[in-house]
């Protein structure tokens, strides 16, 4: 699907194209995704966590998906979860969705 802004013609991303390119890169044990094909907001529990940073999680996820913030077809792309999964067993709200935290694609949040 595309459409148009300021004449140029742009690829609209569905939310289930943004999860399968995830889990391409992403082991995730539990993944969600919502968005309006342009700003998406997404929750990942990942064994690959382990040990790693929350900065470095992010940049993880932002770079498996690069080609497509570089394309444009992400502009926006809001972690509100990067957690293990022995993290999100002991996480108090893990059957709730998650508080949604603001990380865009084209800035570094630690």
């Amino acid at each position: 699907m595309f459409f148009y802004h300021h004449n140029i013609r742009r690829k609209i991303m569905k939310i289930n194209e943004l999860e399968q390119h995830i889990r391409e890169f992403l082991p995730c044990e539990y993944l969600s995704v919502e968005g309006d094909g342009r700003h998406f907001f997404v929750a990942v529990v990942s064994p690959l966590f382990a040990g790693v940073s929350r900065l470095s999680r992010h940049r993880l996820i932002e770079n498996g998906l690069k080609e497509f913030i570089d394309k444009d077809e992400l502009h926006a792309l809001s972690i509100t979860l990067a957690a293990t999964p022995d993290e999100w067993k002991e996480h108090p709200n893990n059957s709730e969705k998650p508080e949604f935290r603001c990380y865009h694609s084209h800035q570094h949040h630690e």
